[in-house]
């Protein structure tokens, strides 16, 4: 019988030690149905009728704006990357993808707690504080005064990104990175860092996508399970 030789076998190792840190990513959204989702739609309270405000089409995800609400993860998740390809298919306006979600309705009897990953045009990458807070350099410059700082209502809940040129022409699609590690979250837009947040006041819960006004649609919804910082 032929016998493998030490450098094959050791060549065996690496690989299945390469295989253990790198994990298959997610795909959070199939190109088919909403399976792993559900929606969260005051305007639906009670059984209305009122048309869906996330639907499929043409293989993308559809965040038709209106009525206004959430979609929202049914499983949970912490330590992660997450790699969304979006775009404004027509007039832009208001998105955002929030991690860390938690209490539904938490804010206006809407918004999830969690942080939110900004989409609006001209912004993303900016962070909103929804019942949850998070730190980043600079803050008073990003922030504003201190005094004004806060996760409910008409307090300071918007941190602006780091970046003014990062999205792609209306009707192109734009690529967000979110990675969430232990207290740290950070955005990259189109391979620009815009983002780096670091104490945040959680470290784990759904991922939620908004429809808040304007159309918004999806291809990519990928999730890179990361090694936690334990």
């Amino acid at each position: 019988m032929r016998r493998s030789s030490p450098l094959i076998a050791v060549f065996s190792l690496v690989l299945a030690g390469c295989a253990a840190v790198a994990p298959a990513p997610l795909q959070l959204f199939d190109g088919r149905t909403l399976a792993g989702w559900h929606a969260d739609v005051p305007a639906a309270d009670g059984g209305a009728s009122v048309p869906p405000s996330f639907v499929v089409r043409d293989g993308l995800l559809v965040s038709q704006g209106e009525p206004q609400g959430h979609l929202i993860t049914d499983a949970s998740f912490r330590d992660y990357r997450l790699v969304i390809e979006w775009r404004w298919p027509g007039e832009p306006g208001n998105c955002g993808v929030l991690v860390h979600s938690s209490v539904p309705r938490r804010l206006y009897g809407m918004f999830p707690q969690s942080i939110e990953c900004q989409l609006h045009v001209g912004n993303a990458g900016d962070f909103w504080c929804i019942g949850e807070d998070i730190a980043v350099p600079d803050m008073e410059a990003r922030r504003g005064p201190q005094d004004k700082w806060g996760v409910d209502g008409d307090r300071a809940r918007r941190i602006k990104n780091l970046t003014d040129d990062s999205e792609k022409p209306l009707g192109e699609w734009n690529e967000m990175v979110i990675e969430c590690r232990g207290r740290r979250i950070d955005i990259q837009v189109n391979g620009a860092r815009v983002n780096d947040g670091f104490d945040c006041t959680a470290d784990r819960g759904q991922i939620a996508i908004q429809a808040e006004g304007a159309v918004c649609e999806f291809r990519k919804l990928e999730l890179t399970p990361l090694a936690g910082d334990s």
